[in-house]
C-alpha cells in the first residue's frame, strides 16, 4: 500500500515539474538571448563610433629590460684555429 503511493504521489510531482518546467524555461531563455542581443548591438555601437583606420589596444605588456648579471660577464664569437 506505502508503496503504491508512493509511487503514485512520485509520478504527480514528476508530471508537475514537466510541467512548469514547460512554461518557465522558454522564458528563461528569452532573457538569456535578448540580454545576449543587447550587449552585441552595444559592442557593434562601440565600434561604429571609432572613426576608420584607427586602431585600439586593449593591452601592452611591460617593457623588459636585457641584461646580463655581472657574473656572466661579456661574450665575444670567436672561432677556433687550428
Amino acid at each position: 500500500m506505502i508503496l503504491i503511493r508512493l509511487l503514485i504521489i512520485s509520478i504527480c510531482v514528476l508530471y508537475i515539474i514537466k510541467s512548469l518546467a514547460r512554461i518557465f524555461l522558454p522564458m528563461l531563455f528569452q532573457g538569456l538571448v535578448n540580454k545576449a542581443q543587447q550587449q552585441q548591438n552595444q559592442q557593434q555601437y562601440r565600434e561604429q563610433q571609432r572613426p576608420n583606420g584607427s586602431i585600439r589596444v586593449d593591452y601592452m605588456p611591460p617593457a623588459q629590460k636585457k641584461s646580463v648579471p655581472d657574473s656572466e660577464g661579456e661574450f665575444i664569437d670567436y672561432e677556433e684555429l687550428k
